[in-house]
């Protein structure tokens, strides 16, 4: 695997999904998913509670799983991508909250499920600008 294209398209990836995240979870649905917790209490942090280092380093790591993914998968287009990292946030996110329903109190059913779709469409977003991100590497190596 070629180091630079992986650490390109990680760190693309990584933005991306900082991004999405932030517009999704830190935007649209935020009072969607403050109204169907579990009855575990004080779970979500406040936006001036949040600990930057960590998100940070979280989605650098989520940039680098979906680059080494569809760099391993030969991905390089946005559609290539996008495909595969559904299926990865989908299946990913559907293992996690599954778990964590089954588990814990941190949500309730209509939030698990309503989260799984949302880590399939951050997989989509994340994967397609990785597929693309390497298929623009791609062409410039040919060149």
């Amino acid at each position: 695997m070629n180091t630079q294209k992986f650490l390109v398209s990680g760190i693309v990836g990584a933005i991306v999904s900082f991004f999405a995240g932030y517009l999704i979870y830190g935007t649209l649905l935020m009072d969607f998913f403050k109204h169907n917790t579990g009855s575990a209490t004080g779970v979500p942090r406040e936006m001036s509670e949040i600990i930057w280092w960590s998100l940070i380093v979280a989605n650098l790591c989520w940039g680098l799983l979906y680059s080494y993914i569809l760099n391993r998968a030969g991905a390089n287009s946005l559609g290539a991508g996008a495909g595969t990292g559904f299926v990865i946030g989908l299946l990913f996110t559907a293992a996690a909250d599954l778990t964590m329903y089954a588990t814990s109190n941190v949500s309730n059913s209509t939030g698990t499920f309503a989260d799984i779709a949302c880590g399939a469409v951050m997989g989509l977003i994340v994967g397609a600008a990785v597929g693309l991100t390497n298929g623009m590497q791609a062409k410039k190596a040919a060149a």
